[in-house]
């Protein structure tokens, strides 16, 4: 019961605090709900939890201590992970200049292209690719597992307990973005959107490529 009034509430405003901090997992589960609609907004966000799921439960296992240890592998992943946020980027900036399956699915709802697999597909590779998680995830976790249950149990409860909040954050940006959609089919705000969201998405590719673990 201390634990309850304790560490566990300090751990959940701190989660709290870091989720609600748009980021490469934000931008994408935007994106994907104007692509394909509430479903795919959806299963972005689900996609994403999932990612921190499978995380979490590296990091109770140890495994992602041996990442952290791996500098050649650390950038690898964290090269790889930018190139991709890049990648969607420069999606939605060609999307801004021209007709693009991203216009055409804000301004005809029915001819949505991205399905929900794919995006869950998205969201799921966005978060894996980002080892700031887990180095994020190394050094949190441990401090607020409960005293003497700081091994794989207590520290993936911990870790599902984040990616159970995330999902519920995500969601909610999906639900909400999904029911904004009819309003920006105008070609003036939806070419915005698209810069928007392009520049976004490289701006965080370029800004995870250059910072020091």
């Amino acid at each position: 019961m201390e634990y309850l009034t304790g560490p566990l509430i300090a751990f959940i405003g701190i989660a709290a605090l870091v989720i609600c901090t748009p980021g490469p997992d934000t931008a994408m589960t935007i994106r994907n709900a104007l692509l394909g609609g509430r479903s795919a907004g959806l299963a972005t966000a689900l996609g994403v939890s999932t990612g921190l799921a499978i995380w979490a439960l590296a990091t109770s296992a140890g495994l992602v201590a041996l990442l952290i240890a791996s500098e050649p592998l650390f950038l690898a992943v964290k090269y790889a992970g930018a190139a991709y946020l890049i990648w969607l980027g420069v999606q939605s900036l060609r999307a801004a200049f021209g007709p693009s399956a991203l216009q055409q699915a804000i301004a005809e709802p029915a001819a949505r292209g991205l399905r929900p697999r794919q995006a869950y597909m998205q969201g799921v590779v966005s978060d894996l690719s980002n080892p700031k998680i887990a180095a994020f995830f190394s050094s949190m976790l441990p401090q607020f597992a409960p005293a003497g249950a700081a091994d794989f149990m207590g520290l993936a409860a911990l870790g599902l307990l984040f990616s159970t909040m995330t999902l519920l954050w995500l969601s909610g940006y999906a639900l909400a973005t999904a029911r904004m959609a009819d309003a920006l089919r105008r070609p003036r705000i939806r070419r915005a959107l698209d810069g928007i969201t392009g520049v976004t998405l490289i701006g965080l590719g370029v800004k995870l490529a250059a910072e020091e673990r």
